[in-house]
């Protein structure tokens, strides 16, 4: 095996995350470490390296003609992760130095390189030395897809469900509305409701509960369109089907049949809900929703409209 490809196999024991793994990973790893074909691993150091030392030893050394435009994707796609993972230091001899200074520089951590040093690059790490070393580096230093696990999550849109646990959702399109109806609506109008489901773009299983679903008679294809939030209220066995109107269309005639049809088997009574941010995005949407069907606003979180004709008609005490 080649070290460029130890070097590869190496990254991925450090349980960095595939853009961490690749060619210009291992390139600059090795780079790093001051390490050429023919070398041992335990002949790595650590020498302060800037960008630009990297590449010339790329193309003196690894006998990789690197374009020159190639600064930022070192920078931007490999050691930024190396430092975030606490794999790399940067500048640990003057942290205060500017970040566009020329004098930026990487090396690897001492920690890091220890572990290095036991490497042997063949298959069989797995009871060596390294693999004991590697798993106590591992117990204290974050790995990289940990930290970017955590910065997705930080990115997200927390979630309080009327149980009171936390989901999350991604940031952006209707999913402000989405979380507003969960923490805002249920409370209100369905109290005491279980969140069955929750739309997201990125995930479309991960907050869906299929036992409770199947045990009230419903078995989705999940290739349908479902809508973006599903609250189940056991007291009444009423089931609330609800959009999120900013982008996408509210319950219309079509919709609410799809939904009918989605929906088919369930034993508890369904409630159709539209929900819009406020009236000026309901006007746009008024000739399109269907009868029998409910409306709440996120501006108005009190009150609900009934497209219901004479079902609610009837005096209000004062």
């Amino acid at each position: 095996m080649s070290i460029h490809e130890e070097a590869k196999r190496l990254l991925k024991l450090f349980e960095f995350d595939e853009k961490r793994t690749n060619d210009m990973a291992a390139r600059t790893l090795l780079s790093l470490l001051n390490l050429r074909e023919g070398d041992t691993w335990d002949q790595a150091t650590n020498n302060r390296i800037g960008v630009r030392g990297l590449m010339d030893w790329m193309r003196n050394n690894l006998d990789f003609p690197i374009a020159e435009n190639s600064r930022e994707t070192i920078r931007r796609e490999v050691l930024h992760q190396f430092v975030a993972a606490a794999f790399c230091e940067h500048n640990d001899d003057d942290p205060d130095r500017p970040t566009n200074s020329s004098k930026n520089v990487y090396r690897v951590s001492p920690n890091a390189l220890s572990v290095i040093r036991m490497y042997s690059g063949s298959n069989d790490d797995t009871s060596s030395e390294f693999r004991i070393a590697l798993e106590e580096y591992l117990a204290y230093a974050p790995s990289l897809v940990e930290l970017q696990r955590e910065e997705r999550r930080m990115a997200k849109i927390p979630v309080r469900m009327p149980s009171n646990e936390i989901a999350y959702i991604n940031p952006g399109g209707q999913n402000k509305l989405i979380k507003s109806m969960v923490e805002e609506f249920c409370p209100r109008f369905a109290p005491g409701g279980q969140v069955l489901y929750i739309g997201d773009a990125d995930s479309k299983t991960s907050n869906y509960n299929k036992e409770l679903l199947s045990s009230l008679g419903i078995n989705l294809d999940m290739h349908g369109k479902m809508p973006d939030l599903v609250v189940y209220q056991k007291d009444k066995n009423w089931l609330f089907l609800m959009e999120a109107v900013t982008t996408h269309g509210p319950v219309n005639p079509l919709r609410k049949k799809d939904l009918e049809s989605l929906f088919g088997g369930s034993e508890a009574g369904i409630v159709y809900v539209s929900c819009f941010p406020n009236r000026r995005v309901l006007r746009s949407h008024l000739m399109d929703i269907a009868w029998e069907t409910e409306v709440w606003l996120e501006t108005d979180p009190t009150h609900m409209i009934h497209f219901n004709g004479s079902r609610f008609m009837g005096p209000y005490e004062s």
